[in-house]
């Protein structure tokens, strides 16, 4: 059973992550959205990213992450790769964060150009790393650094502080906020305003932006890539 959909629409892609569990981010999903992204470049669209309503994203695959070994690393790697390939791609990247975005899913939420969260103090964004006693990957922290507020970099790195919509649109994890069953729409109608650019000059003037941060993203990937004990 596929875990992600792909629905093609005024030359927006949505990208629906649903497992119908907490969209944990495993080797399959990453698989899927990879394949999905491939499909939205061959299509020329705009990407909406979305998880069900509720829930984005929990994180990397909790049953990877316990056991240990070389495939923690290597899922790691494939989540990193996917958020850069999300950071650098020419075609607008809207995240419709649907719900709950908690580690790598926050990662995820950090990695597109235009981000929209559900309003509600039940749904927490959290880069929980620290508090679950993983050490924050260096990759990590670049994600982070290129989009969270100066005043609120440490608390959300190094004191896994939670927060909620309307706080994290404050802390630089979202631009936006709209009604839970409405966040999907609103992202679409951004994606397609932004199609409405020049997207070649888009996509060079977001190349140029982003130049510095993503050198230092590829720096730290291969710094995760090198690390011993990746957590």
């Amino acid at each position: 059973m596929s875990a992600v959909t792909y629905e093609l629409s005024d030359s927006v892609a949505t990208i629906t992550m649903d497992d119908g569990k907490a969209n944990a981010l495993s080797f399959d999903m990453f698989r899927q959205l990879n394949e999905a992204m491939d499909r939205a470049q061959s299509d020329g669209a705009a990407v909406v990213l979305a998880g069900r309503e509720g829930k984005f994203s929990a994180g990397f695959d909790l049953s990877v992450m316990t056991a240990g070994g070389p495939d923690v690393q290597k899922l790691l790697l494939q989540g990193f790769e996917f958020s850069f390939r999300l950071l650098s791609s020419g075609l607008p990247v809207v995240i419709a964060c649907t719900g709950h975005a908690m580690a790598m899913g926050s990662f995820l939420l950090l990695s597109g150009d235009y981000r929209i969260g559900a309003v509600g103090d039940q749904f927490k964004i959290v880069a929980n790393e620290v508090s679950i006693g993983m050490t924050m990957p260096f990759t990590a922290i670049e994600i982070c650094r290129q989009r969270i507020t100066a005043n609120h970099f440490d608390r959300v790195v190094v004191m896994s502080e939670i927060f909620n919509a309307t706080t994290a649109v404050q802390a630089g994890f979202l631009d936006a906020v709209a009604e839970p069953g409405d966040v999907v729409g609103a992202a679409h109608l951004k994606a397609a305003a932004l199609m409405k650019l020049d997207i070649k000059a888009f996509a060079a003037t977001k190349a140029r932006v982003r130049t510095g941060s993503l050198a230092a993203i590829r720096a730290a990937i291969a710094l995760d890539g090198a690390a011993t004990s990746p957590i």
